[in-house]
């Protein structure tokens, strides 16, 4: 019979002949799920929301934005 190691400890979505019962390890990240949406209406967590997403457009776009800055130092820096 062939075994089907899991890379990382996560929620899993087949069973891959085995049981089908919820192990420790999905129970637990269903949990953290869950406390994570319970949260969901806290301006806190409306905040980190934006900053993921603020975090993940930066990051997508490093060098254009490095480039953004150094144009708008220099354009402050001409103007003065």
């Amino acid at each position: 019979m062939t075994s089907f190691a899991a890379s990382h400890p996560g929620w899993r979505t087949a069973c891959n002949g085995q049981s089908t019962d919820m192990s420790a390890t999905d129970l637990r990240s269903l949990g953290e799920h869950l406390g994570t949406c319970r949260a969901a209406p806290s301006r806190l967590f409306a905040l980190r929301g934006m900053a993921q997403a603020l975090h993940g457009f930066v990051a997508a776009r490093f060098v254009t934005t490095l480039v953004f800055v150094a144009i708008l130092f220099a354009l402050n820096s001409w103007m003065s």
